[in-house]
């Protein structure tokens, strides 16, 4: 039902700070896949960016976005 509790709700700063860092999770795992699957559709050079390191890249920003992710369950566990 409707949470009469007025000292858990959010602020609207809180709120807005969490949909930014949830957004930028989506936004570095999008890159991530972005740079692996479709890196010779954005025209890459496999000279300068070969596969091993957009792949290496790629693991490197879901396992960046996986740790925010966390932080944001652990900064917003209810007191």
């Amino acid at each position: 039902m409707l949470n009469s509790d007025n000292s858990t709700q959010k602020s609207p700063q809180q709120r807005f700070l969490l949909i930014l860092g949830v957004a930028m999770i989506v936004l570095f795992c999008t890159i991530a896949v972005i740079v692996v699957f479709f890196g010779d559709v954005i025209h890459l050079d496999p000279q300068k960016f070969p596969q091993e390191y957009r792949v290496a890249f790629g693991i490197v920003l879901v396992i960046y976005a996986a740790i925010r992710f966390f932080r944001i369950l652990r900064d917003n566990k209810v007191k």
